[in-house]
């Protein structure tokens, strides 16, 4: 199954409103118990709260296999969280026109919100707007992905191309090259084994992407892009050379991350993940291993932050989580989060947190606990359209609370301030928490 995007191109210049709502206090009054396959799915209200016990969805979903949640892999949730949700705070930014939004990343301060082909940069306390750029260019389609290293900032295109720019003293962002760049491409033009074929009586350079690049991520200087050309691209973010290309799965590729040993994972429509790494000695990456559990394409990739486990979101509604064995250099998978009621679209881990987001148009957030088992904190309603991308900001050194942004195809962001408190002992916690915002 090879995901194409909703979305179509236009070059109207994007405005934005901010709307803030209050914070929410803490309400002991309602409560429900939290079971591990429901799921909040109602458009019309803005909503943070706990699993419920009723699945409206799931009966909808049981007929349809490429939607049905892998029945093999047990649940690693377990009934009462250990940390509890103390209150929740929500901003908004509502594009207009209403554009979906492709891609939401963080740096620093900046906020980044990629809508069709444009790219707006946002001061995170306040949701100024400092700059939009690429906004000219609407040949390039829908902007898929944001990437940073080296001080400069990484955009994925569906016009096959990744494009470098470079914040300015005065807060704008001036285009730099796009690669690969033409040096790269004069360097390999004229002999012929730099040519593969991309289609029936089609060539490209081997340095070229052959469709849209739907992923980006960085690790010491080092940028990995993947495309539903079915390949793995490495490039050197110094001089912006590609230094090697993969054919790495048998269908589209929708997600990569890379953990800072350098190991690369990329998950595919063919519905596996692929660990790629260098051999010890070796330049090139190789295959290190083949990951085989979802039943349908996977969209989002994730790593905790010691790169030990790694998330994988797919459109089988759950979320895997692989774990490295003591005995390989890859992973093997423990057990599965359940609770969306459909296709899990993007996937961010910070600290013990995991937030995923879906095209039930909620945001989870997970947290992991003791001996591998994981809770479901709250869930997070008031998306109009499919969750289609998330970052995430610590807002104190403590990590008590944390920032939540969401991105939609509705054209709205959304920013979550959570903030997190250990249950006291004399407060039992055995009663989930409601809010309504």
């Amino acid at each position: 199954m090879k995901v194409r995007s909703w979305l179509a191109t236009c070059s109207t210049r994007t405005c934005a409103t901010l709307t803030h709502d209050s914070i929410i206090p803490f309400s002991p009054n309602s409560s429900e118990h939290l079971v591990s396959d429901s799921s909040s799915d109602n458009p019309g209200s803005a909503t943070s709260s706990f699993a419920s016990s009723s699945d409206t969805s799931y009966s909808s979903l049981r007929s349809n296999f490429s939607l049905q949640t892998l029945p093999s892999v047990p649940s690693l949730q377990k009934l009462f969280p250990e940390t509890s949700v103390s209150d929740i705070s929500v901003s908004s930014i509502k594009l207009r026109p209403k554009h979906p939004i492709t891609c939401v990343a963080v740096q620093g301060n900046f906020l980044y919100v990629a809508s069709v082909n444009e790219i707006s940069v946002y001061d995170r306390e306040t949701f100024t707007l400092l700059d939009v750029y690429n906004g000219q260019d609407s040949s390039s389609g829908s902007v898929k992905s944001v990437a940073f290293c080296k001080g400069k900032i990484f955009t994925a295109h569906q016009d096959c191309k990744i494009r470098v720019w470079q914040m300015t003293m005065n807060k704008k962002h001036k285009f730099l090259t796009v690669l690969p760049t033409v040096n790269d491409r004069l360097r390999r033009f004229v002999l012929p084994k730099n040519y593969v074929s991309v289609r029936r009586h089609v060539k490209r350079l081997w340095i070229e992407h052959a469709d849209a690049v739907t992923g980006l991520a960085a690790n010491k200087g080092l940028i990995y892009s993947v495309s539903w050309d079915k390949t793995l691209k490495i490039w050197r973010a110094s001089d912006a050379r590609c230094l090697q290309s993969i054919k790495a799965h048998d269908d589209a590729i929708n997600a990569v991350t890379a953990s800072v040993d350098g190991t690369v994972y990329t998950g595919s429509a063919d519905k596996r993940i692929r660990v790629w790494a260098k051999p010890s000695g070796e330049k090139q990456y190789a295959l290190v291993a083949t990951l085989e559990k979802h039943k349908s394409a996977v969209n989002a990739l994730a790593l905790d932050d010691e790169r030990s486990v790694l998330f994988s979101g797919a459109c089988d509604r759950s979320i895997l989580v692989w774990e490295r064995e003591d005995s390989a250099n890859y992973m093997v998978v423990t057990g599965a989060l359940r609770g969306h009621g459909k296709a899990i679209l993007c996937l961010i881990n910070v600290g013990d947190l995991l937030m995923s987001g879906s095209a039930d148009r909620t945001v989870r957030i997970w947290q992991r606990g003791l001996e591998g088992k994981y809770c479901c904190l709250a869930v997070l309603d008031g998306h109009q359209k499919p969750v289609k991308s998330l970052t995430v900001a610590k807002d104190d050194e403590q990590g008590d609370v944390v920032s939540v942004i969401s991105g939609s195809l509705d054209g709205e962001i959304r920013t979550w301030k959570v903030s997190l408190s250990k249950p006291s002992s004399s407060s039992p916690a055995t009663n989930i928490q409601k809010w309504d915002l």
